[in-house]
């Protein structure tokens, strides 16, 4: 199975049109429909229907498989453009919004004094981009977070494989307006809280899913969903009563509006990990925190 033809038969698939394709690979729209028949061809199979353009069944069960493939193709790449390029001075780095950003920015700073001429560029995002990101090479080391059992890792996209190192582990809260019932609870158990209200944010929270896999727990349902990675928006919608929302004690703290109820069980924590899959940057970024 050519690569090539994996990666225009997903392209189209996504975009649902072979000539907007054509555009986004660089391709004339004869050459992309050459490489989804040479793909359909070699499967023996129908993987697109034309009119309108949606992947067949055998397209969707493609799919399933094409990411994670697609991923660790350009990551070996990566990979080994790093152990062959010369060293540089810079150094890009992804956050995810809950990460521990303090200790972020006192290693820099210390990296920074140390080698003057580093240029350091940080981009925000959601823990699967990050991590992506890192694997395929347009970061050098991203910094992500989210909730685990403690000294449990965390979970990175299908296909990644990066090496993962703790940073910190944080007590974690469940944000709840100020005059909520809950307010002065001395702990809750998400158990008691899957039938609540949740805001569903998961470029800054830990998605629901997740949540709903990691502790058992049923329910977790939300009427509003924020998109984007700007944590004073989810704040200011938990103190509103949109739903409540899982945090790490640090985010909470000082927002008056809002109130962070200890979580008694599951025992769980927010973790952040410094994940990288080496080179100088990288490894002097971990060693630093």
């Amino acid at each position: 199975m050519d690569p090539r033809f994996l990666r225009t038969f997903v392209t189209v698939a996504e975009l649902g049109s072979f000539s907007a394709a054509a555009q986004a690979l660089g391709y004339t729209q004869s050459g992309v429909s050459q490489h989804v028949a040479a793909l359909e061809s070699a499967l023996g199979t129908a993987l697109l229907h034309r009119r309108p353009v949606r992947p067949t069944e055998a397209g969707a069960r493609l799919l399933e498989h094409a990411h994670p493939i697609l991923l660790r193709l350009d990551a070996a790449r990566a990979d080994i453009e790093r152990l062959t390029a010369d060293a540089s001075a810079r150094l890009l780095v992804g956050a995810t919004p809950l990460a521990d950003h303090g200790r972020l920015a006192a290693a820099l700073e210390r990296l920074r004094r140390a080698t003057p001429r580093l240029e350091i560029t940080v981009r925000v995002g959601a823990r699967p981009a990050i991590a992506a990101d890192v694997a395929t090479g347009a970061l050098d080391a991203g910094l992500v977070d989210g909730v685990a059992a403690p000294s449990d890792p965390l979970r990175l996209p299908e296909g990644v494989r990066l090496r993962a190192t703790a940073v910190a582990e944080d007590r974690l809260v469940v944000a709840v307006p100020a005059g909520h019932p809950l307010a002065g609870a001395d702990a809750v158990g998400l158990d008691a809280l899957g039938a609540a209200r949740w805001l569903d944010a998961p470029a800054v929270l830990t998605p629901l899913e997740e949540l709903r896999a990691t502790t058992g727990v049923e329910g977790f349902d939300a009427r509003l969903r924020c998109e984007g990675t700007d944590l004073g928006v989810v704040l200011a919608l938990a103190a509103a009563g949109h739903g409540l929302a899982l945090l790490p004690a640090r985010a909470v703290d000082g927002v008056t509006a809002l109130a962070g109820v200890p979580l008694g069980r599951p025992r769980l924590v927010h973790r952040t990990e410094l994940v990288h899959s080496g080179g100088e940057a990288a490894d002097a970024l971990g060693a630093v925190l």
